[in-house]
């Protein structure tokens, strides 16, 4: 429970810095990188449908995977946490951006209830030119964060 608590916390200076994101210029992504930064998002979405934590874990970006360990320590707190994120009954993604040197991809999803929820996702740029998620915040339909 403590990296579910954790992971929280971040989320939510996260989502309470939302309102300085969309306040800056943002900038369209590249054709390539807007394919990239869904595959990665639908990699980790696929992983978590097969309950691969290790394949889930490994699209997450390294202060992530710091912060949480190991790859159950993640699965677990995802599962608790985003059950959206877990299960998505449906999902839509939205046109990224490039801001401050990394990625905002804001995907819509419903729940198994059909719940709508807005997920916006950080992406950075490794070292190895690939992207990774660096942060995932929800927001129920009503836009209340999570």
């Amino acid at each position: 429970m403590f990296y579910v608590r954790r992971f929280t916390l971040v989320c939510l200076c996260l989502f309470a810095s939302l309102g300085a994101f969309k306040a800056l210029a943002a900038e369209p992504l590249e054709p390539s990188d807007r394919a990239a930064v869904r595959l990665v998002i639908e990699g980790q979405l696929a992983a978590f449908a097969d309950d691969d934590a290790e394949q889930a874990f490994s699209f997450a970006s390294p202060k992530i995977q710091e912060m949480f360990i190991t790859a159950r320590n993640f699965m677990d707190m995802v599962r608790v946490a985003y059950p959206v994120v877990y299960r998505p009954n449906s999902l839509s993604f939205q046109v990224p951006y490039f801001q401050d040197n990394e990625v905002l991809q804001t995907v819509e999803m419903r729940d198994a209830k059909g719940s709508a929820w807005t997920v916006l996702y950080t992406l950075l740029r490794q070292p190895d030119n690939l992207w990774r998620i660096s942060g995932c915040v929800l927001m129920r339909g009503s836009g209340k964060a999570v």
